[in-house]
């Protein structure tokens, strides 16, 4: 394992056998300030330019996710103020919704406000059997400013995200499993584990066509169906020039599915 984690404040990572883990790390509630927005934005720009790591494990540690922004910075903002850092709260977000590679979010304990969002960056979402997620923003007289009224509604829908986003409610593991805002509930203790054992298997697939399905997915959404279309059939003819392709169809031809070693 290697510890990479030396320039960030608020922040661990560490990279193993290609899985990189970040690890929020400002307790006790890992509340979302501009400095570890800003540390989250560099360091998921360094890990999309890093050939070595090919999944993602976003985690809060064993007690809570994320519990929302820091209401204590926050309030004495003006309009003014908000307005310098909106954008710089958004970016921090969309640089991890666009790592190209798996990203797989481990929520344990609370995971509000901009922690439910920072969650929905993700591509799968494993969560505790006692984790409680929500955007209670409503409750201060705001909305989800880091992509919750985006990133929520094209995940469960408009009438569930409105639901959430206008209560304020918080949504227990189950309800959230049912709703479609996390993928899979497990017992508290193994949420990293299997989010990482998750984040192992597609480490081990091929590398650019696990890319181009996410950039087809995430992109396609944002358009209309037949751009959507031509993105994908992009992407599919130019798999076409890879390694992994070749790797795969002739495993496939001579030992039959799910058997190659991509490199």
């Amino acid at each position: 394992m290697t510890d990479d984690s030396s320039q960030q404040r608020f922040l661990q990572f560490d990279v193993e056998d290609g899985i990189g883990t970040i690890r929020l790390d400002r307790p006790p509630m890992n509340a979302l300030n501009s400095v570890l927005q800003d540390e989250l934005k560099a360091l998921a720009e360094e890990i999309t330019g890093r050939p070595d790591i090919r999944a993602v494990v976003l985690w809060g540690g064993e007690k809570v996710f994320a519990a929302g922004a820091d209401i204590k910075e926050m309030r004495d903002m003006s309009y003014t103020d908000m307005v310098e850092r909106a954008g710089a709260l958004q970016a921090s977000f969309t640089a991890v919704a666009r790592i190209p590679k798996p990203v797989v979010a481990a929520v344990t304990g609370y995971a509000l406000g901009g922690g439910c969002e920072l969650a929905l960056c993700a591509d799968i979402r494993i969560a505790a059997d006692d984790a409680r997620l929500g955007q209670p923003e409503i409750l201060l007289g705001l909305i989800p400013g880091a992509g919750g009224t985006q990133r929520l509604t094209r995940l469960i829908g408009p009438s569930k995200a409105k639901d959430l986003i206008y209560t304020g409610r918080q949504v227990k593991a189950e309800e959230a499993l049912r709703i479609g805002l996390v993928d899979q509930v497990v017992p508290a203790a193994e949420v990293y584990r299997t989010a990482h054992a998750y984040a192992a298997r597609l480490a081990a697939g091929p590398a650019y066509a696990l890319r181009a399905a996410k950039e087809a997915i995430d992109r396609g959404l944002d358009a209309d169906l037949e751009t959507g279309l031509a993105i994908e059939r992009n992407h599919f003819a130019g798999l076409f020039a890879t390694e992994d392709r070749e790797i795969g169809m002739r495993s496939f031809v001579e030992e039959g599915p799910g058997k190659a070693k991509f490199r």
